[in-house]
């Protein structure tokens, strides 16, 4: 999505005002720490239970939802725009054609991240209805690595030598926590080893469609004016109709047959919203919170995973390599998001 810690300066604390922006600073990035937490804890475990729990009737089917989250999202960004607009319906109408009907080949542009996301998306479900949710937070940690690496190619950024350190802990970290034990215990909800290799296989491939879609998309951004709802909602208007290619492509018969929202409940529709929302929300408060917060944020979600998998969920057994593997991958998290200008001169918060 970009690089907004970049962009934030230190402001000198000589008057008044800027003493009490920065007293207001202090709980805003302990919220924007709680929001992240919450966020990316609750989307992976609520997604995890939803394609696990046992119902009578048809199960939701994961390509409707990625379809049902991308017109939500829609929906919130031109209540954003709206909002920017003075709440004028004219105001909105105005910007939405300016902004996108009449620039055709700008919103364009957006079909291939669209595409990826949709696709990575998808590729969650699967992911999270064959690996357990702890496993699958530290895998997905991955897309720092490939985030990073898209992002030299693609935008020649340089990184520092803490964060080439990083991304060699991060993937031994990776690697210890799918490393195959022997162990005799099990979970009460097995695992079979060849869904397990298709879980690992999605949330991989996901992993890189999320590093090439962010850092296109942060290209975009940088190369236009326009604003982040606005590219959301183009970025939600191809995800749309990439999300319906791909139901009636392998789900055209059950829609058919059961209706395009079977099995949703309350749950499902919590996981869209999350899904949908969630983007947003990070967007929102990220300027509040530092690398070294957005780590932190990152290692809480990882431990907050692994104990409700294991005592909720029970779909789940941490053995000592995946504590070691585990600890690494934190770790990265840390020395990635590391500058070591603020350990000399550390901004007041």
């Amino acid at each position: 999505m970009g690089d907004p810690e970049k962009e934030e300066a230190p402001e000198p604390e000589t008057t008044q005002p800027n003493t009490q922006e920065t007293t207001m600073a202090l709980p805003l990035k302990y919220i924007s720490l709680g929001i992240l937490v919450f966020q990316t804890t609750s989307l992976v475990l609520t997604m995890r239970y939803s394609r696990t729990l046992k119902e009578e009737g048809p199960r939701y089917l994961s390509s409707t939802a990625v379809v049902a989250a991308e017109v939500l999202k829609i929906v919130a960004c031109i209540l954003l725009v709206y909002k920017e607009s003075s709440c004028s319906l004219r105001a909105l109408n105005r910007v939405l054609h300016d902004e996108i009907i009449n620039k055709p080949m700008e919103t364009l542009k957006l079909a291939i991240p669209s595409g990826i996301y949709t696709l990575q998306n998808n590729l969650l479900y699967v992911a999270l209805s064959n690996l357990d949710a702890a496993t699958y937070q530290v895998t997905y940690q991955l897309k720092i690595l490939t985030t990073a690496l898209f992002s030299v190619s693609m935008l020649q950024r340089k990184l520092t030598k803490y964060q080439w350190l990083s991304l060699l802990i991060l993937m031994a970290g990776v690697t210890l926590v799918q490393w195959p034990t022997d162990s005799t215990s099990a979970p009460s909800k097995e695992v079979s080893v060849g869904s397990r290799f298709v879980g690992l296989m999605a949330v991989l491939t996901a992993c890189f469609s999320s590093g090439f879609a962010g850092v296109y998309f942060e290209k975009i951004l940088k190369e236009t004016k326009q604003s982040v709802w606005i590219r959301n909602i183009q970025l939600g208007f191809f995800g749309g109709i990439f999300g319906l290619m791909g139901v009636f492509v392998y789900d055209g018969e059950q829609v058919s047959k059961e209706g395009f929202f079977q099995g949703y409940n309350n749950l499902t529709w919590t996981v869209v919203a999350l899904q949908a929302l969630g983007g947003l929300v990070i967007a929102a408060v990220i300027k509040y919170a530092d690398n070294i917060l957005k780590g932190f944020a990152t290692s809480l979600s990882i431990i907050l995973s692994t104990l409700i998998s294991y005592f909720w969920l029970q779909d789940f057994i941490p053995t000592s390599i995946f504590f070691f593997g585990a600890m690494f991958v934190i770790s990265a998290t840390f020395l990635y998001g590391y500058d070591p200008k603020q350990s000399v001169n550390p901004i007041k918060a």
